[in-house]
């Protein structure tokens, strides 16, 4: 009996939320389109032959929360800026303690920034993504130490924000960010 409640649980409970407007679908697109871009373009343009990167892949993932669902609370500033910056340093911190077991700092790196975002009200799923790149990622990011908390992590972020301000705002039926702090 306990086995089977255990796969009810999995089941879900409610159903597929509705298809978004096509409005909602080409601001999305649009702020997707300029936030990245903006990164993209100052990485390959200005640090491509530098030892700085202004680009990470969880940025991906932050674009589709601050562009895509911008009511969600893992969409906010203090979310997309905090969740960031702390993986972040937690990524760098593990990286440097245990980069002898990638395995070890890789788990512990993940999962003391989901617990870290927890604590502090700023869980944002990109976030496990950015301490992670702190520990795999390659020697560019390594060489950063915890500058890679501030560029590209913090800089980066924080342009998104500024285009996600911008473009979330121009239509009259979307509203961001619901909330600061």
């Amino acid at each position: 009996m306990v086995l089977k409640e255990y796969f009810e649980k999995m089941k879900g409970t409610t159903k597929s939320p509705p298809m978004v407007s096509l409005e909602e679908i080409i601001w999305s697109w649009i702020g997707a389109f300029f936030g990245i871009g903006m990164v993209a373009y100052l990485n390959y343009s200005r640090f491509e032959h530098t030892d700085l990167v202004m680009i990470v892949g969880s940025f991906g993932a932050s674009a589709v929360l601050i562009y895509g669902a911008i009511k969600s609370p893992l969409a906010q500033p203090r979310n997309l800026i905090g969740g960031h910056i702390f993986s972040a340093i937690i990524g760098v911190t593990c990286y440097q303690y245990f980069n002898q077991h990638m395995w070890l700092a890789s788990a512990i790196a993940v999962a003391t920034s989901i617990a870290f975002m927890h604590v502090t009200k700023t869980l944002h799923p990109p976030g496990g993504a950015t301490a992670l790149i702190a520990v795999i990622g390659g020697e560019k990011i390594h060489a950063l130490g915890y500058l890679y908390a501030i560029i590209p992590v913090g800089v980066g972020a924080t342009i998104m924000l500024a285009i996600a301000l911008l473009v979330n705002n121009i239509s009259q039926k979307r509203k961001y960010p619901e909330f600061w702090i």
